[in-house]
């Protein structure tokens, strides 16, 4: 198909000009950063985590409604987790010296440079700002964050309105995109970044209206929970996730800052869920979607609550009216699979967090009982 090939060109375009930057030996902050500090950097709160090329990392600091970008030097090599981590949040407890009972895991994601797993983490009386790093062996430590190069980049808001929260971020080739929420009555927002990221330096908001096929009505307030960047023809845009749970897709290159954009729903997951991670790979040729979810109603299918489905990128590329939005394809909710390029993937059953390391390969933080275990898993 001509537009899927149109992406997974332009996708191996920027992996190209990121490996070939790595190559000339220039570090993330040389590459992506602008006037970056270089030092005295303290977590203020610690949220939704992602990361970029040679080892940027970008935080979600919602207490100074800013994204945090890192350069963790950590680039590798790649090292694969060589075997299931037991009790996470007893080891981040004891990584912090602080109660377990305490211990709040927000976000995950892993470094693909290094294999590396890092977690945020809000614990204590306090509720302090943390980050954890569990390596290839299963050993946990506390990320200094104090002598690294870094920006904080405010998230632009109106002067009438103010931002109560953020709920993904992601990198994507030539800048950074954030979704979040802000008290005003069009309160779904995608944010755009530009690289180099500057510190105090901002960017544009979008508000997004979109279509919520079980509601079947236009909504502006519900936030994008989870989301991935796409490039289709040349464009920008942002597939994102909602509670009760459409996948829509959003163009972000010529909108301008403080305009609406209507998103295009695509497919729907099913009612009752909250959408935890969002993320696409390839096998054999056709790429995926795979979404984990938080279901608050009966659960239909599975040992968990938590459960996870793949989507066909064909449904996301739809632009015929006759096939989004309205019409939009449904899960079928009574069956595993259905229709054709949907299924449930037993993998993802009891997955709190997932984040992709490779297009074989993704980490699971999963349900055991009372605790939460991490380990590699497959990707069919």
């Amino acid at each position: 198909m001509k537009t899927l090939r149109s992406i997974t060109i332009a996708l191996l375009a920027l992996t190209l000009v990121a490996h070939n930057a790595h190559a000339a030996g220039k570090s993330a902050a040389e590459q992506f950063f602008k006037e970056a500090q270089k030092s005295g950097l303290v977590l203020g709160s610690a949220s939704s985590l992602a990361f970029g090329p040679d080892g940027l990392l970008l935080v979600a600091e919602p207490r100074t409604a800013s994204i945090l970008a890192i350069d963790t030097g950590d680039t590798g090599p790649l090292k694969r987790l060589a075997n299931r981590v037991n009790n996470v949040p007893a080891l981040v407890a004891a990584t912090l010296n602080t109660p377990v009972a305490s211990v709040q895991i927000v976000d995950m994601a892993v470094n693909p440079a290094s294999g590396k797993v890092y977690f945020s983490i809000v614990h204590g009386t306090a509720k302090s700002a943390a980050i954890v790093v569990i390596d290839a062996e299963g050993k946990a430590s506390a990320f200094d964050t104090a002598k690294l190069a870094h920006v904080r980049v405010p998230l632009p808001a109106k002067e009438t309105g103010s931002i109560r929260n953020i709920s993904d971020l992601a990198f994507a080739g030539d800048r950074v995109l954030v979704t979040g929420q802000s008290n005003e009555e069009f309160s779904s927002k995608i944010f755009t970044l530009p690289l180099p990221l500057a510190h105090q330096q901002s960017g544009k908001v979008i508000s997004a209206e979109t279509f919520h096929i079980a509601h079947g009505k236009w909504e502006t307030k519900a936030p994008i929970q989870s989301f991935f960047p796409l490039v289709e023809g040349g464009k920008h845009y942002v597939v994102g996730a909602f509670a009760c749970t459409p996948i829509a897709k959003f163009p972000v290159d010529e909108i301008a800052t403080g305009q609406n954009v209507r998103g295009t729903s695509v497919v729907e997951l099913g009612s009752g869920n909250r959408p935890i991670d969002l993320f696409t790979y390839q096998r054999d040729g056709k790429r995926w979607v795979v979404a984990n979810t938080l279901r608050f109603q009966k659960n239909l299918f599975g040992p968990s609550k938590y459960w996870g489905v793949r989507v066909s990128l064909d449904y996301v590329l739809r632009t015929d009216a006759a096939q989004v939005n309205e019409k939009a394809a449904r899960r079928n909710t009574a069956t595993k699979s259905g229709p054709d390029g949907i299924e449930i993937l037993d993998a993802l059953f009891g997955a709190v967090q997932v984040d992709k390391l490779s297009d074989t390969e993704m980490v699971v933080l999963r349900e055991n009982g009372d605790r939460l275990d991490l380990e590699l898993a497959a990707l069919p």
